[in-house]
């Protein structure tokens, strides 16, 4: 029996521990290591983001327990609006099982409603299962960035 996922809005004062850990983890599983990861940082940038885009920052939820996270939002590239994805997150456990691709169902509806149809994301070279997910979702590598730490990928809804 399948259940549905819910999509619940970040209230930061609420789902603090959540997000920490779903977005510490997400390092770990992109970079080998949670190193590169600034609390404080990623919290106050958090705020502004969901200031701007609440729809776009979302837990979300399955039988009653947080199994992932979406952060999505609107940016400036070469000169026009494109979708960015900053995370697409499930934790380990429901990795694999088509759960994702309600992530990105969201995440295309989410850039539709704000009238934005190409979407970017930027993801590391080391992490294959995320690349290939993408490339599954209709992804393309448009090039490395950061001193080759992570690949810039893009899609058209």
């Amino acid at each position: 029996m399948r259940t549905i996922l819910q999509f619940i809005n970040i209230n930061l004062e609420k789902h603090c521990k959540e997000v920490v850990e779903f977005r510490r983890d997400s390092f770990v599983v992109s970079f080998g290591d949670a190193s590169g990861f600034d609390k404080e940082d990623y919290l106050h940038s958090m705020k502004e983001k969901i200031a701007n885009y609440p729809e776009g920052f979302v837990l979300v939820k399955e039988n009653n327990k947080y199994i992932g996270q979406l952060e999505l939002s609107i940016r400036e590239y070469e000169g026009k609006d494109i979708g960015y994805v900053h995370l697409y997150y499930l934790t380990q456990e429901e990795r694999g099982k088509g759960k994702g691709q309600e992530l990105h169902d969201y995440a295309k509806q989410f850039f539709k409603s704000n009238n934005v149809n190409e979407f970017h994301l930027r993801a590391s070279p080391t992490n294959t299962s995320a690349i290939k997910f993408y490339r599954k979702i209709g992804m393309n590598e448009i090039g490395p960035e950061v001193n080759g730490k992570v690949v810039r990928m893009r899609a058209y809804i």
